[in-house]
């Protein structure tokens, strides 16, 4: 945890890779970066969730569906670009270490939508963990301590 604090305020001196390259080729600091994609990912969450239960609303439900959990899912995926850039969003997308989130983020079925919305989220938020340095490691670690 102590290692995420620093890579996230700068004073990891580390080799840092991506991180150290995406913050160069871009004219946002880091700081706006997390906050662009906060903003984003929760406004998706919240447009997603608000969808799924539109899904209920007679008559017009399916189309409220449609449209809100549509927007939610482009406003989540597209978060992830103020961490990475879009060029290298879509290469990293399918790597094998985030192809079983990103099948799941993509995969879609009217009959499941419940499952699959919560499904779909927390693969997004795994998925968007994995552009930020040290990230899923607290978050196991988290869990790990939280379940002992």
């Amino acid at each position: 945890m102590d290692k995420l604090k620093k890579v996230l305020s700068g004073q990891d001196t580390e080799d840092r890779g991506g991180l150290a390259e995406v913050v160069e080729a871009s004219s946002l600091s880091w700081g706006t970066r997390i906050k662009g994609f906060i903003a984003c990912f929760a406004t998706g969450i919240v447009c997603s969730l608000l969808g799924t239960l539109l899904l209920w609303v007679p008559r017009k439900g399916l189309y409220l569906f449609a449209v809100f959990y549509t927007f939610g899912n482009i406003a989540s995926i597209g978060s992830t670009v103020f961490l990475m850039g879009p060029m290298k969003q879509l290469k990293r997308m399918f790597e094998p270490t985030r192809l079983i989130a990103t099948v799941m983020v993509l995969w879609h079925n009217k009959g499941l939508a419940l499952i699959f919305c919560v499904l779909q989220s927390l693969a997004l938020t795994w998925y968007s963990l994995s552009f930020i340095p040290y990230a899923r490691d607290a978050v196991k670690k988290c869990f790990a301590v939280c379940l002992a």
